[in-house]
């Protein structure tokens, strides 16, 4: 009763004192033309670290795109790492370790694009679509992200097989060119990914990548030899996009043919940005802009 009786017998200056003050906000230090390269840089870099803070909370994306990858490699290792050595003269690692750099990059992209999935359902694609940012920041900011977190796939993967005896011996530059390769086939993959996700269903789009994913997986040069598998299957298995960076990534550490695999690798890579880039830009606005 007597907090009633104060308001009413306060001055009006006094009464519209705290609306002011939340109605009044600071003038803002940074300004960017919301189409501008500068506002794309900030705000892609906003989104990814918002991307890369919800993966470190996310069991799911701990266990897709290191513990997987990690356990799978001290898995090939125990099983047929004697069996390839003896049949190739080469250790198993220096196609294992490329190989599963490659399959967390590819494991990790599916949790990202089920997490675009459920952001496009709940609709915070159009909550951000209706603020004053870049239109594109939500899809490089992505790129960004992924690119981080096949860095830490690839360190941890490197971390592991030299625990179990990989070792670089081509000096480096060919190391720094090792580390390339699966950031640049990661980048190529998420936008696949990417522009699949904003237009299936969460189910198609699962069971889809994760078939993709396997058949890679088992078909390529460093689960096995080439020669292991059948003859009709062999120019297959040579040509698909993990062969070839696992042969370049093996070429850039133990010694062997780089220039071929790597032009291939680098083409599949290119190839799929190219390719779904402005399907997956195109999706983004679509589900951002659906009610």
């Amino acid at each position: 009763m007597n907090t009633d009786t104060a308001s009413m017998t306060m001055p009006p200056e006094a009464a519209a004192a705290p609306v002011d003050r939340i109605t009044t906000f600071p003038e803002p230090t940074r300004r960017h033309a919301e189409g501008s390269l500068a506002a794309l840089g900030t705000q892609s870099w906003i989104q990814a670290w918002r991307l890369t803070k919800g993966w470190i909370g996310s069991p799911l994306v701990t266990i897709q795109a290191l513990l997987y990858p990690a356990l799978t490699l001290i898995m090939i290792w125990i099983v047929l790492g004697k069996s390839i050595s003896s049949v190739t003269g080469q250790s198993s690692l220096a196609g294992s370790v490329p190989m599963m750099a490659l399959v967390g990059a590819m494991s990790g992209s599916v949790v990202s694009g089920v997490t675009l999935m459920r952001e496009r359902k709940n609709g915070l694609l159009s909550r951000f679509w209706a603020l004053p940012i870049h239109r594109a920041a939500m899809f490089f900011g992505q790129l960004l992200a992924e690119v981080g977190r096949v860095i830490i796939t690839s360190v941890l993967m490197i971390l592991v097989g030299v625990a179990l005896g990989f070792r670089f011996t081509q000096g480096f530059p060919a190391g720094v060119a090792f580390f390339c390769i699966p950031l640049l086939f990661g980048i190529g993959y998420s936008t696949m990914v990417t522009a699949i996700s904003v237009y299936s269903e969460k189910g198609t789009m699962v069971e889809f990548l994760s078939l993709l994913v396997s058949l890679m997986f088992f078909f390529n040069s460093g689960f096995v030899p080439l020669m292991a598998y059948p003859q009709w299957l062999q120019p297959i298995v040579a040509n698909q996009p993990v062969t070839c960076a696992v042969e370049a990534m093996r070429g850039l550490t133990f010694g062997g043919p780089v220039a071929e695999p790597l032009m291939k690798s680098v083409a599949w890579s290119v190839g799929m940005l190219v390719v779904f880039a402005v399907p997956a830009l195109i999706g983004y606005r679509r589900a951002a802009q659906k009610r």
